[in-house]
């Protein structure tokens, strides 16, 4: 694996996603990694818990649009691009293992969509997430059309998609988004700390309220193949397009 580093710590699975030059963006060999990384590791008798972390200022600062030409080459490449996000969604959710999220500085998008997608979440001080999908004539993923109403309330999830307003550790504290607030250098350490108490419990208890708090396995695949037929739907239209091209003249200004 070239973009995500894994490694046993006792009975935790550190898994890292390692594009600190991209603020960890998602790209198509990272989906690869990831879903390696993420299946190894749910898979594997001896862990307990998974800490689920990016390399550098970022968890993730979702897609990466210098790949949107790729990624928005034809129908099917779309739906394979779209696929791969929502499958780390159901690596995460669906797999018996919790997984705890170590998340500093951008989560943007579908890193945002991810760190909603653990079973607990550790923010550093410097956390900010959003949404910027509407913005650009996209569509938000990760089951999140189903889980965030069911945490915060439909006026507030509506308000969090459709402003994109950046929120803090605090906020997302306040919402009961995150689980811990901590400096952003403490952040994977206080992970790694919540993941040995977790990997401690009897298995079967874990892994069988992961199953039952889950809200439904029919439910999360209707939010997932909703979500993905829209955003396969969004990723051939005009917005998109503009909006990779917006992104990439940024960036050769150095603004991006």
């Amino acid at each position: 694996m070239t973009t995500v580093r894994s490694e046993r710590r006792g009975a935790v699975a550190l898994i890292t996603m390692d594009r600190p030059a991209r603020l960890n963006a998602i790209s198509t060999t990272l989906l690869d990694d990831l879903h390696a990384a993420l299946a190894a590791a749910q898979a594997d008798p001896e862990v307990g818990a998974i800490v689920w972390t990016g390399a550098g200022r970022a968890f993730c600062a979702g897609d990466d649009l210098a790949e949107f030409d790729d990624q928005a080459r034809d129908e099917a490449s779309i739906r394979r691009h779209i696929g791969a996000i929502q499958e780390i969604t159901r690596d995460v959710m669906l797999g018996p293992v919790p997984v705890i999220c170590a998340a500093r500085g951008y989560a943007v998008g579908g890193g945002f969509e991810w760190l909603l997608n653990c079973d607990l979440v550790v923010a550093g001080d410097d956390l900010v997430c959003f949404f910027p999908e509407l913005s650009i004539g996209q569509f938000p993923t990760g089951a999140v059309t189903a889980l965030l109403p069911a945490a915060i309330g439909h006026q507030r999830t509506m308000e969090l998609f459709l402003l994109g307003e950046r929120q803090g550790a605090a906020e997302l504290r306040a919402l009961g988004l995150v689980n811990r607030v901590v400096p952003s250098a403490d952040v994977e350490a206080e992970a790694l700390a919540l993941a040995e108490r977790v990997a401690a419990l009897p298995r079967f208890s874990t892994r069988a309220l992961k199953r039952a708090l889950v809200a439904g396995p029919h439910a999360l695949e209707a939010a997932l193949a909703l979500e993905e037929a829209r955003t396969v739907e969004a990723f051939t239209r005009p917005e998109a397009r503009a909006a990779a091209e917006a992104f990439r003249e940024r960036r050769g200004r150095g603004t991006a």
